[in-house]
């Protein structure tokens, strides 16, 4: 079996990047803004809760949700499937192989072994495009990595099969039905306005901008939690990691939303859309003031009290930028 020509591009983010990446070879040109924003991908929330031993903080929507929204907003339907057989998993991969169907699997990233071991760690929530089979190697499109990548199947097999939290249990996902013209403009329309529902809306105080207020209020509480100024700094550190390396495109996922907003505005025939792109840009340096300052402190192990003050009320401050923003996004779209 050799490779299915796809045509392979790296991405912000995982799964809008390898939702895109099938969408176009099964002839629909989009780009990977318009899928994270069709599909409500921006969010935010603060998590402490008795079974986390530390706070967690996320920037996206739950994984697996951005391909639920996207097919429910624009009419593709998407063959899905789990399985608790590893080799019925592999048997039906590659049965879609043979029939030239590039198909997507999440996995544990870690053992993804085609990027550089300083470079993996455990997270059940990474997508990639499995593309073609080799005796017992598989070909695929990661949209992290810069180019066609190889893995052995037993790697691919650890990595579709890890447990923990959020395991993959096999899950694989290809379009059965792309339909020759796609309503986007209501697709956008139906995207946004969630999005708006999810940062003012939800009448919960860990969650949209409520959830970025209670960062700031409450990262000043963060020494209790950490058993020395090493975790302590570790778990600061993280904050820049999450803004800038997990997958966002940088700014908390900020900067593509800006970039879907400046398609919007054009599919749409909305010139306010515009300004509020450029908005969004400008929200998305403002979270990378966050990340510098947050990689400042954790370098220089500055953990004291003030400057963690200092932080919580930087954070407080993007919380009324972002309100005030989705404010005036909904008045744009009724």
């Amino acid at each position: 079996m050799s490779s299915i020509p796809f045509n392979h591009v790296m991405a912000a983010h995982c799964e809008s990047g390898t939702l895109t990446g099938l969408l176009n070879y099964h002839g629909l040109k989009i780009s990977e803004p318009m899928v994270f924003g069709i599909s409500s991908g921006i969010f935010f929330g603060y998590m402490k809760t008795p079974m986390l031993a530390f706070p967690s903080v996320f920037t996206r929507i739950r994984p697996g949700h951005i391909l639920k929204n996207f097919a429910k907003r624009t009419g593709i339907v998407f063959k899905t499937r789990k399985f608790s057989d590893p080799v019925q998993a592999e048997m039906e991969l590659d049965r879609l192989l043979e029939q030239n169907q590039p198909v997507a699997v999440q996995v544990d990233f870690f053992y993804m072994d085609y990027f550089p071991s300083w470079h993996r760690i455990h997270i059940n929530v990474h997508f990639l495009t499995v593309i073609g089979k080799k005796d017992d190697i598989y070909i695929v499109s990661d949209c992290y990595h810069p180019e066609i990548a190889e893995i052995s199947r037993r790697a691919l097999r650890k990595g579709r099969f890890a447990g923990g939290s959020m395991a993959p249990k096999g899950f694989m996902y290809y379009p059965v039905n792309v339909p020759i013209e796609i309503n986007l403009p209501e697709g956008i329309k139906k995207g946004i306005k969630n999005t708006i529902f999810n940062m003012l809306k939800i009448p919960m105080p860990f969650l949209g901008v409520k959830g970025i207020r209670r960062f700031g209020d409450k990262i000043v509480e963060w020494p209790k939690y950490a058993r020395d100024i090493e975790q302590l700094a570790h778990e600061i550190f993280k904050i820049n990691i999450l803004l800038e390396d997990q997958g966002t495109g940088g700014g908390g996922f900020r900067f593509i939303y800006a970039s879907f907003l400046r398609e919007a505005a054009f599919l749409l025939n909305e010139p306010k859309l515009h300004e509020l792109s450029r908005r969004m840009m400008d929200i998305g340096d403002a979270w990378r003031e966050i990340s510098l300052l947050a990689s400042r402190m954790a370098k220089s192990r500055d953990l004291g009290y003030d400057k963690l003050k200092e932080l919580g009320l930087r954070i407080r401050a993007k919380a009324d930028l972002e309100y005030s923003f989705y404010n005036d996004l909904q008045r744009i779209i009724a």
